[in-house]
């Protein structure tokens, strides 16, 4: 039972399909839910379909088979394990059964015994075999499919009826209900403190029905006495509801001559506990034919395989247009982005001018002012009768002088060029006395008076000077 999470039972009532569900707890099974589904309506899909959380959360559908095509047997066998007693109801099932073993699905269920003073009686196994046609389990199975319900077990509810009985005394128990459409009831023998015999009993709608329940009866009990298990008198019970009680009751006096003691029903939906409870626990043999129950597991891994890509499909589909979405939005922002950039680019282009013009003006300001700056140093460190004839300012950064001295005084124009290399102003170094890219000092002679020229690099850039 603890591999079953829940179990779905389903009973096609005269009135309406029912279906209980019942959940796996405490070692038993307690009911969940309770529906009545009309025989219109197909059963409840979501709850009898097993999907992706069966894998872990497994999912047992049973169904009750009708009683009008149920065989019950009753046979005493040697006490053994469960895998023995199939294999011994194997070896009678040719004088079990009233049809064809070939043309028929059957199984089994152990009845408890209570003490018995018999000899060999502790040795002895009560067992019941349930036989039912395979042509009819298997019409069946068919209607159930076409409801929307696959069966993984198929299961007789006059086991659980018999179950509920506690026969503490040797007795007979009539449990009345309708089989194939007649006022028909189970009859179960109980002697010794074993179920030794099941038969059905049937109430005549019309003519002397009190006669020919007598007849059955006396028939039934003729064979226990041949078979030795009926060996005195016993109490009659009745396991009825009020109505069908009170027609059972009068027909049953008035065919053994006894009193018959009543006694209600369990109910259907603790008839089903115990069904889903037996259905759990599982065994060897089963009434659902192998065929199926294989084509329904396929089918059960076919829907994962299907659901599994058609989910598969989807999150690849959701993925795509998540994509294309994103891929929509980015290129709407691209577009809002360019539109800005087109109505922005005309004040740029303009920007960019004014920032050329204003550049150029600037170099013009700076390039004006280191001029002024080495004209006032030349106004500062020209010594006298120094004269100059030619003032060259190129590209803000090299100062090219030339002009005339006496030839008596050539010394002034080489300390006016030393002095001119290591001039300063307002603190700072305004030409660099190691560069080697500038002319040097050169004069020539020419009568009286020399030509002189020179050159000097400034030590920094005209922006940085100012």
């Amino acid at each position: 039972m603890a591999r079953w999470n829940t179990c779905n039972l389903l009973h096609l009532a005269p009135d309406a399909k029912r279906l209980w569900q019942f959940d796996a707890k405490g070692g038993g099974f307690v009911l969940g839910r309770e529906q009545r589904v009309p025989y219109a309506e197909p059963v409840p899909y979501k709850f009898v379909a097993k999907s992706w959380t069966s894998l872990w959360q497994p999912k047992l559908n049973v169904a009750w088979l009708p009683a009008e095509n149920v065989f019950l047997r009753v046979i005493e066998l040697p006490a053994s394990n469960a895998d023995e007693m199939v294999a011994m109801v194997e070896l009678q099932l040719e004088k079990l059964s009233p049809i064809p073993v070939a043309q028929i699905v059957w199984t089994m269920q152990l009845f408890p015994r209570v003490a018995s003073t018999e000899a060999g009686a502790e040795n002895l196994q009560t067992v019941v075999v349930v036989i039912v046609p395979r042509q009819v389990v298997e019409e069946y199975l068919g209607k159930l499919e076409s409801d929307g319900f696959q069966a993984d077990r198929l299961e007789v509810a006059l086991l659980d009826q018999l179950e509920a009985v506690e026969a503490k005394e040797d007795g007979a128990w009539v449990f009345p209900q309708s089989i194939g459409g007649q006022n028909a009831a189970l009859l179960g023998w109980w002697t010794g403190g074993a179920l030794r015999n099941l038969s059905i009993l049937t109430l005549l709608p019309a003519g002397d029905a009190v006669a020919e329940l007598k007849q059955q009866i006396a028939l039934i009990t003729w064979a226990g006495e041949l078979e030795g298990w009926l060996t005195g008198s016993v109490r009659w019970h009745l396991v009825a509801d009020p109505v069908v009680a009170a027609e059972w009751e009068n027909a049953l006096r008035s065919a053994i001559g006894e009193s018959v003691q009543v006694t209600a029903p369990a109910a259907p939906v603790e008839l089903a506990a115990r069904t889903a409870k037996r259905a759990a626990a599982g065994g060897k043999a089963s009434l659902m034919p192998a065929e199926f129950a294989v084509r329904y597991r396929q089918q059960f891994i076919d829907r994962l395989w299907l659901r599994g890509l058609f989910y598969a499909g989807l999150a690849y589909v959701a993925g795509v247009l998540i994509y294309f979405a994103c891929a929509g939005v980015a290129a709407y922002q691209t577009t809002n982005l360019e539109a800005k950039v087109s109505g922005m680019s005309g004040s740029y282009t303009n920007a960019l001018q004014l920032r050329a013009r204003y550049d150029v003006l600037k170099e013009r300001e700076d390039l004006k002012f280191a001029a002024l700056d080495c004209w006032r140093l030349l106004a500062d460190k020209l010594p006298e009768g120094l004269s100059i004839q030619r003032f060259n300012f190129a590209d803000g950064q090299t100062l090219m002088l030339s002009g005339t001295v006496p030839a008596a005084d050539i010394t002034k124009i080489i300390d006016f060029e030393k002095d001119l290399r290591k001039a300063t102003l307002d603190g700072r170094i305004m030409f660099n006395p190691q560069s080697k890219t500038t002319d040097q000092l050169h004069w020539n002679e020419h009568g009286e008076a020399d030509y002189w020229s020179f050159g000097v690099e400034m030590l920094q850039s005209a922006e940085e000077t100012k």
